[in-house]
């Protein structure tokens, strides 16, 4: 009987048996894969967030529900930090400030940035974009830097505003003195954040259809009542997010006023702000466990202040209609 060898199979059919079954194999493994490799992508981002941000917050969260003394050591406080807080007269005067720091800024710088992106969707040419990279310059220019800028500018001993004053044979007001430092704060954020702003709103205006406006002018619609009546009330989702941003930067008014402080001739007291107040307590006093308290408080006001501002304009549809 004569024996017979098999023949194995070939690399051909082995490579296309494989292939098959790759093709055949379930849609949740291939998209598990396919997952797996976009959390790899995004790891980086994923570990630096989680280091600097959640956990920083997590701790801070519990700092706040801990008192430290010399004679008692660190006890545990739970929301006695948090009553103090929102009773603490100097938490609520810096809250006061900030609010009444928002009703005017967030009005004006949206009422300039609107104004220059109207203008900028208007006119075209060299110096229309010369004039938009002038109007957001502020913006990139660090606001640390820009504050000590207006420092200078407002110095009384070797400023220029005392100078120019000085021709007319008049003292120059102290913008940084007790009674005016709420004007010149106002004009040193306007001036940081209204190109950012107009950037946003000149965006949503490039979005526009310009066959609408073409329609408008064959109805008799004069330039102002395009803007006013067809611009502006279809870039009001534009207004809606630079509330939300003015809203939440002026409540955690900080920087500027911290960095002027020095040359401010007091007017910027340890209270001034409910940041500089938890600055100020935790890296002066070194009331650390309160400190985390006020910051959480502030954090809370703020995440109210937008709640309440997104419930009405969700509910309206949009806070200009």
């Amino acid at each position: 009987m004569a024996l017979t060898r098999s023949t194995p199979p070939t690399p051909l059919r082995a490579s296309t048996g494989t292939r098959h079954r790759a093709a055949s194999a379930p849609p949740g493994r291939r998209l598990t894969r396919r997952g797996a490799v976009g959390w790899l992508f995004i790891l980086p981002f994923l570990v630096v967030f989680l280091v600097f941000l959640i956990a920083p917050l997590l701790y801070a969260g519990y700092l706040s529900l801990y008192t430290k003394g010399l004679a008692t050591g660190t006890t545990f406080a739970g929301i006695d930090n948090y009553i103090r807080a929102f009773t603490d007269p100097s938490f609520l005067t810096g809250l006061w400030l900030v609010l009444r720091f928002s009703l005017v800024v967030i009005p004006l710088q949206m009422i300039v940035a609107l104004v220059a992106a109207l203008l900028f969707d208007e006119i075209t040419g060299r110096l229309a974009r010369f004039s938009r990279l002038m109007i957001f310059l502020p913006y990139a220019v660090p606001a640390v830097i820009g504050a000590l800028m207006w420092g200078f500018l407002y110095s009384p001993s070797f400023g220029p505003l005392e100078q120019i004053f000085s021709l007319f044979n008049t003292q120059a007001p102290f913008l940084l003195s007790q009674g005016n430092i709420f004007y010149g704060l106002l004009n040193v954020v306007t001036w940081q954040w209204s190109g950012y702003y107009m950037v946003i709103i000149y965006a949503a205006l490039k979005g526009i259809d310009s066959s609408i406006y073409e329609a408008a002018r064959i109805d008799g619609a004069t330039s102002l009542q395009i803007a006013l009546r067809i611009k502006v009330p279809m870039v009001s989702s534009a207004f809606a997010l630079i509330l939300i941003f003015s809203l939440i930067g002026t409540l955690q008014f900080f920087t500027e006023p911290q960095a002027l402080g020095p040359i401010a001739n007091g007017s910027v007291t340890p209270d001034f702000t409910p940041n500089i107040y938890a600055f100020n307590l935790a890296f002066t006093y070194a009331q650390f466990n309160y400190a985390s308290a006020i910051s959480f408080a502030l954090g809370f006001v703020v995440f109210v202040a937008v709640a309440i501002f997104m419930f009405f304009t969700r509910k309206r549809g949009s806070i200009f209609t």
